[in-house]
């Protein structure tokens, strides 16, 4: 939440001070491509957070298929065994 809020209050703050003098000006530059890697780093985490989590549960799903999917090959295979 409070990052929802860093990067528009750091742009507003940075065009304020843009207002002024070379190296306020400069600073300001700076102080934005800090708050821009920033944002893209927590992006990459969140991305890599939401991949890792999406692996997981297709993980875990795929073996409640396999699962389900041995449950009916043995019950047929027990039919089988008792039709004979």
């Amino acid at each position: 939440m409070i990052k929802k809020f860093a990067l528009p209050l750091g742009l507003v703050a940075a065009l304020g001070v843009a207002a002024c003098s070379e190296k306020a000006q400069d600073e300001s530059a700076e102080a934005a491509n800090a708050i821009a890697a920033d944002a893209d780093a927590t992006t990459d985490k969140a991305v890599n957070d939401i991949d890792a989590a999406s692996a997981e549960a297709f993980g875990a799903a795929e073996n409640k298929m396999d699962n389900a999917g041995n449950a009916i090959e043995n019950g047929a295979e027990r039919i089988d065994g008792d039709a004979e």
